[in-house]
């Protein structure tokens, strides 16, 4: 039985196809989210590569912010279970998720079985999320994937003490006109991140093991930087931005396994 799981955030779709809720056939990512191409795109594109037709398809679940709009899909759930879901699959020890997204950032706290038990979202605010770090890569020039190799050379991380990414920005570029050291002003920009959303996790509660899902999970600036912030070791899910996708393709199985129960 294939099942596929689509994720469609503000900035990126992804899409995973399940085979028998056990193994991964294929993935696929388009840097484009709701409200665009992107999520069809990332759709055929997983099937193809595949080698799979629509038909082939048992269940299609939708999840993240454009999960209603989809209309391929034949059921929907939301990102805070699937992304539980598809970090317990995943890594099965993993007791608290932090997953920072393009526009929000939320702590899931998942029980000895793979439950959600408890969760904390911040407030929409694009400050901490994966837009601010875009910001604020922008604003210095420099590849998103570069920020980790900058942070790590730093000697006197920069204070960013703005909460919010208009007057960060503003703040970043008066920093920079004052000739302060690139790479202590990007680890000053990890750790700002780092600081709201371990202040997010500690009102969830930590439990080990922490791991980080969504694609900030890849910056190792702000990995470490968070790591240090809640005085524990933070791990980096393999295929991390594929979570949501991953626990929306095994709601699809379980749905289907039970479907074919009742039916029996």
């Amino acid at each position: 039985m294939y099942t596929l799981g689509i994720d469609i955030g503000s900035t990126t779709s992804k899409c995973v196809i399940l085979e028998d809720g056990e193994r991964i056939a294929a993935k696929s990512l388009v840097a484009a989210g709701t409200g665009t191409k992107g999520p069809m795109e990332a759709f055929h594109g997983v099937l193809s590569k595949a080698g799979l037709a629509r038909a082939d398809i048992s269940a299609v679940t939708a999840t993240g912010y454009g999960r209603a709009t989809f209309g391929e899909a034949d059921g929907e759930l939301s990102e805070l279970s699937c992304h539980g879901k598809g970090v317990h699959f995943a890594e099965p020890d993993c007791r608290t998720i932090i997953d920072i997204g393009g526009q929000d950032a939320k702590v899931i706290r998942l029980s000895d079985n793979g439950v959600l038990s408890d969760f904390v979202m911040n407030d929409k605010c694009a400050a901490g999320t994966g837009r601010f770090l875009d910001v604020m890569a922008n604003i210095l020039q420099l590849g998103i994937e570069e920020l980790e190799i900058y942070a790590a050379r730093a000697k006197s991380p920069v204070r960013i003490s703005s909460t919010c990414t208009v007057f960060a920005e503003s703040e970043v570029i008066s920093q920079l006109s004052q000739n302060v050291n690139i790479d202590d002003l990007v680890a000053g920009i990890c750790d700002s991140v780092a600081a709201r959303t371990a202040a997010l996790a500690r009102r969830a509660g930590i439990k080990d093991k922490v791991c980080m899902s969504g694609g900030v999970a890849q910056n190792g600036g702000v990995r470490l930087a968070l790591a240090k912030e809640l005085g524990a070791e933070v791990f980096c899910v393999a295929d991390a931005q594929y979570m949501g996708a991953l626990g929306a393709a095994i709601a699809g199985y379980e749905r289907k396994r039970k479907e074919s129960a009742f039916a029996v």
